[in-house]
C-alpha cells in the first residue's frame, strides 16, 4: 500500500497555507470570484470546510436529498451564505482540525470500504487522498490567482502532487465509467517521466504526455490540451476520449 501519511502531511501542510491567506487578507478579496463558476472565493473556502463536515459530522449540513456530489456542494455552500468570513475561517479552522483526526484513524481501517455515492468508492486510507486533492486544486485553480483573486503562491512540489495524483489514479476510472467503456484501444499517459498512468482495458494504442500538473489541470478541466502544452499520438479516438477525461 502506498504511504498514506504522506497524503495526511499535504493535507497538513495546505490547510496552513489556505488559514495563513484567510486570516491575513482582506475580507473584500475574499468576495472577489473564483475559479469555479458561480462561487466566491469565500464560498470555495466555505466548500471546503464543508468537506470536512461530511467527514466529521455529516448531519452538521443540509439533507442532499440523493443529490450528485457536486449538486450537494452547491446546496451546501448555499446554505452558509449568511456566514461572515470571520466566521467562514473559524469554522474551518475548527473543522479542518477534527477532519485531520478522522483521516489519520482512517489510515488504521485496513479492508473498509467508504462509498463515496458517485464520487466511487474507495479505500478507507485513500481517502485522506481525496482531501489532498482537493486542496491541491481549489487552492491553486480557484483561489490562487490567476482562476482566482488572491495574489500569492503555493507550492507544487512532491509532497502535495504526489497524493493529488494517486487521487485521480484511483478515482478517474469509477467517474469516467462510460468513456472508458468507449475506448477500442488503452490509453497510456506519460507524466514527463516521474509517473505514467494507463487507462482502459485493450492494449495501448494512444500515449499521452505532459508534466505532472498540467494533467491535473486537464483532468479537472480546467485547462485544454493547447494551453497546457499536452502532446498525444496514436489512435485519434482514444486520445479525443481521453482528453474528455474530469476527476472531481
Amino acid at each position: 500500500m502506498k504511504d498514506m501519511n504522506s497524503a495526511l502531511k499535504a493535507v497538513e501542510a495546505d490547510r496552513e497555507v489556505v488559514l495563513t491567506l484567510a486570516r491575513e487578507l482582506a475580507d473584500s478579496v475574499w468576495t472577489g470570484a473564483s475559479g469555479c463558476p458561480g462561487w466566491s472565493a469565500r464560498d470555495v473556502l466555505s466548500h471546503m470546510a464543508c468537506s470536512f463536515w461530511l467527514a466529521v459530522d455529516p448531519s452538521s449540513l443540509p439533507d442532499p436529498a440523493g443529490l450528485p456530489a457536486e449538486r450537494a456542494a452547491d446546496l451546501y455552500v448555499e446554505s452558509r451564505r449568511n456566514m461572515t468570513h470571520e466566521e467562514i475561517v473559524a469554522d474551518y479552522e475548527s473543522v479542518s482540525a477534527k477532519g485531520l483526526e478522522v483521516l489519520a484513524a482512517l489510515q488504521d481501517a485496513e479492508g473498509v470500504e467508504v462509498p463515496l455515492g458517485d464520487v466511487g468508492t474507495y479505500p478507507a486510507p485513500a481517502i485522506a487522498n481525496a482531501f489532498a486533492f482537493e486542496l491541491f486544486v481549489h487552492l491553486r485553480y480557484d483561489l490562487l490567482a490567476p482562476g482566482g483573486p488572491l495574489s500569492a503562491a503555493a507550492p507544487c512540489d512532491d509532497l502535495r502532487l504526489a497524493p493529488t495524483l494517486d487521487w485521480i489514479d484511483a478515482a478517474l476510472p469509477q467517474q469516467n465509467a462510460d468513456l472508458l467503456a468507449r475506448l477500442e484501444t488503452a490509453v497510456t499517459i506519460d507524466l514527463d517521466g516521474s509517473r505514467t498512468l494507463r487507462f482502459g482495458a485493450a492494449d495501448p494504442g494512444a500515449r499521452i504526455t505532459c508534466g505532472p500538473e498540467a494533467f491535473v489541470r486537464w483532468v479537472t478541466q480546467r485547462g485544454s490540451w493547447e494551453a497546457l502544452g499536452v502532446h498525444a499520438e496514436g489512435d485519434r479516438s482514444a486520445c479525443e476520449i481521453a482528453r474528455q477525461f474530469r476527476v472531481f
